[in-house]
């Protein structure tokens, strides 16, 4: 929201309390609080008819300050808020003296400058991160019109803060947002909403920014959250929530990557999806007609095809019309679910099945939950209902526990079925006023945190059914916290070139966010692909986390396309299947460390300019670039960062820093190896889940003298095999740690001896070498 015309001036209808002097403040061992005088104070007098603004600091964990802007404290406590975490044993460091006051966490310092001169400062390392300075904190009173009952002026107030932008800075983030990646210049109100990928709205709204100065800000407020993003006053970062006070947490890095770690530390880690999820999903499509004998034919066709499948999903109709949600097969196109879920377990693949927490009138549910209380409901007690989507469709309240139970009771019935996991769509329609929860949430609050809710209770019932490693849902909307249950798609996008390109950058904005795990509709979800959309659409989709096949009036196998198409499709699916070694242990550091598979350039090279905006490729783990081809005559460009890269397929290298313009076919795209790099490479390409240290090979790459450890994990998350790579002059020395297996080692760009009389082959890429059978350590000689 903005509250000036100008820099001069306010908006009509608004009245401003701005500080502009410490006059007080006290510290104890956990907090400072501050008070600040919102006109000069130079007798007693001045502070008779004088508004306060009080600035409270506290630490919920080293290097994160929290920042309390209050002007009115008796306003009750407000449900829901974020799930964050907190260590009260903190140590921080509280001082004020005659110039000011000071709260330290860590290396992170708020300093308030005493006297006339109202200032606060982020300071870290010996420099000033940001800060908030002559008019940044504000206090608003919007007077809206008469009531017409009273002929009183209807008032609103707001609270806002302005945070410096310095030369230069860049910011990221704010959920996933399909428009430019870097933030400055827009305005942008986070609040969920089904709005596809095309405009300003967005499915996954999350008041957390990043910076490439090394912090980022999370306003703590589950409801709308208004940002000015050097858009109100152009080298700040303003934002402002409704009511008498605001809340922001600060996190410092001094890394991106540090500053991911912190906040989701702060606001929960992804759990660690399982490895069959990241192969390939195919799907019936939305309004498509199907039935089993569908399903069957897709299916037969994929495996007559040599095209690895993992996953098939069933949408909204494996229900019946006008009956979402009953969680009932439609008997009329499904006669025996029971025994279609064997047959297709029987194949190896695992089912999902779509579901919403709406409930239509026609459900037998509605019935039920309304007698039950399991409903939302109006103030007057009736159930709040309306047609915008299903006919007469009510809402489960995920504030009452009993409805939580009942609801995932109803999902648990179709896990003893067989089914695998479930696509949790919707979750962004959902009232904002005019209704009441069970536990008495205020309904602008939940509106963006109901999903959080929604998508908990989906996945926790998935994880006991399962086990911890086992659960994996599909999820379309979220919120901060949001990342704790993945994985989460794109949305609605749209069959073109244009359509493609702003699904990477939603996808790279909810990377800023901390999301670890993301995916999108392969050919996109709105009209049919034209065959070169599809085709470039499969690289981009087989090197993302995961990978789905899905559209809306038209199916997505890949037959019905081209059979270039079914080529192209089985070799990136192929691909993406022996690099799960690599990829899986890039997701096991998503679940420990926050930092997500794929990922903005910028997160880790913050300090390379031609980064800043790059929104056309990303990183897939520590040591993959990847440039999806956004064009059907394969003409692309992408910048590669200092350093000599090597393309995975066939060796060749770029020397960085420098931009690059190729010609790719529809069954290349540029994929680039970082310096340096050891890339564990598995042994099987028809299928994602398999036992990753047996028959691995492990490429390493030119790079400088030093260790590198690699980890090969198991399907939970520990290592399966350890490998210690050291590299100095001209020699390689790989000692093996784990269950013993066979193994190899692939030298990239060079040749290599093996004095341990281990076989030495050429390939196109190098030499492999391959120690005998039983050995733990590998030395070999290289000449580059």
């Amino acid at each position: 929201m903005k509250f000036t015309d100008g820099y001069w001036r306010k908006r009509d209808g608004l009245t401003v309390l701005h500080p502009v002097q410490l006059v007080d403040a006290t510290a104890d061992d956990r907090s400072l609080r501050v008070y600040a005088a919102t006109r000069p104070v130079r007798d007693r007098g001045d502070t008779l008819n004088a508004p306060l603004i009080t600035v409270t600091c506290t630490a919920p964990m080293p290097d994160v300050i929290r920042v309390t802007i209050s002007h009115f404290q008796g306003e009750r406590p407000r449900l829901p808020a974020f799930d964050l975490a907190a260590d009260p044993d903190t140590p921080v460091k509280a001082a004020v003296d005659d110039t000011g006051a000071t709260f330290s966490s860590g290396t992170l310092t708020a300093r308030f400058t005493g006297g006339d001169a109202w200032r606060l400062d982020f300071l870290a390392d010996g420099r000033v991160l940001t800060g908030s300075g002559r008019k940044g904190i504000g206090v608003v009173e919007a007077r809206e019109g008469l009531d017409p009952a009273t002929g009183r002026d209807i008032l609103r107030h707001y609270v806002h803060e302005q945070l410096d932008l310095g030369v230069g800075e860049a910011v990221y983030g704010l959920g996933e947002r399909f428009g430019p990646l870097v933030k400055n210049g827009q305005t942008v109100d986070t609040w969920n909403d089904d709005g596809g990928t095309s405009s300003e709205l967005a499915y996954k709204n999350v008041p957390f920014y990043l910076t490439n100065r090394g912090y980022g800000v999370l306003v703590d407020h589950p409801g709308r959250v208004s940002f000015e993003v050097g858009s109100e006053v152009v080298s700040r970062s303003q934002f402002s929530v409704a009511g008498q006070s605001l809340s922001y947490l600060v996190v410092y890095g001094p890394t991106p990557r540090d500053v991911l770690r912190r906040y989701t530390a702060l606001t929960g880690r992804p759990a660690l999806p399982p490895p069959w999820s990241f192969g390939l999903w195919l799907t019936t499509s939305f309004t498509t007609p199907y039935d089993e004998a569908t399903v069957t034919r897709f299916v037969d066709g994929m495996a007559e095809r040599d095209l690895p499948l993992s996953v098939f999903h069933f949408d909204t109709f494996w229900m019946r019309e006008y009956h979402w949600c009953d969680f009932e097969w439609d008997s009329r196109t499904f006669p025996d679910p029971p025994g279609m879920l064997a047959r297709l377990a029987a194949r190896g693949l695992r089912t999902c099945v779509w579901i919403n927490p709406y409930i239509a009138q026609r459900s037998a549910m509605f019935a039920e939950g309304a007698a039950a209380g399991y409903l939302l409901r109006r103030p007057n007690g009736d159930v709040w209902q309306w047609d915008h989507w299903q006919a007469g469709m009510a809402l489960v309240d995920f504030t009452n526990p009993d409805a939580r139970a009942w609801y995932a009771g109803k999902l648990r019935g179709l896990l003893e079925m067989g089914v695998d996991c479930f696509k949790s769509d919707f979750g962004e329609r959902v009232p904002a006023d005019d209704v009441v929860y069970f536990d008495g949430s205020d309904p602008e609050r939940m509106h963006n945190y109901y999903t959080y809710l929604y998508n908990e209770v989906v996945f926790e019932v998935l994880r006991e059914h399962r086990g911890e490693h086992d659960a994996v849902v599909f999820a379309r909307s979220a919120t901060t916290g949001g990342q704790k249950f993945p994985v989460h798609w794109a949305g609605d996008n749209s069959a073109t070139f244009e359509s493609m390109a702003e699904t990477l950058r939603g996808g790279l904005s909810l990377a800023a966010c901390g999301f670890g795990f993301w995916s999108h509709d392969i050919g996109g979800f709105e009209g049919r692909p034209d065959p070169a959309v599809f085709k470039r659409w499969i690289a981009f989709g087989l090197l993302s986390s995961h990978s789905r096949l899905h559209g809306n009036q038209s199916y997505r196998v890949p037959w019905l396309f081209d059979e270039e198409s079914v080529e192209v499709l089985r070799t990136f699916t192929r691909l993406k299947c022996r690099l799960m070694p690599y990829l899986f242990g890039a997701a096991v550091r998503a679940h420990r460390e926050g930092i997500p598979v794929l990922r903005p350039m910028a997160v880790d090279f913050p300090d390379d300019p031609a980064c800043v905006h790059l929104d056309r490729q990303y990183l897939l783990g520590d040591d993959l670039l990847v440039a999806p081809v956004f064009s059907a005559d394969g003409d692309t460009s992408y910048y590669v960062p200092a350093g000599r890269w090597t393309r995975f397929v066939d060796g060749g290298t770029v020397e960085g820093p420098a931009w690059v313009r190729e010609t790719h076919g529809f069954d290349s795209v540029p994929l680039l190896v970082r310096p340096g790099a050891v890339l564990a490479v598995g042994a099987r390409e028809d299928r994602p889940d398999y036992d990753y240290a047996d028959g691995v090979t492990l490429r390493v790459y030119p790079g400088p003298d030093g260790t590198r450890t690699v980890t090969v994990p198991a399907p939970d998350g520990t290592a399966a095999a350890t490998f210690e790579v050291e590299r100095s002059g001209a020699g390689i020395r790989i000692e093996r740690r784990g269950a013993p297996a066979p193994w190899r080692v692939l030298l990239v760009g060079a040749t290599g001896t093996d004095p341990a009389d281990g076989t030495v082959t050429a390939t196109d890429l190098g030499e492999l070498v391959e120690p005998p059978a039983g050995a733990t350590t590998c030395q070999v000689s290289v000449t580059a």
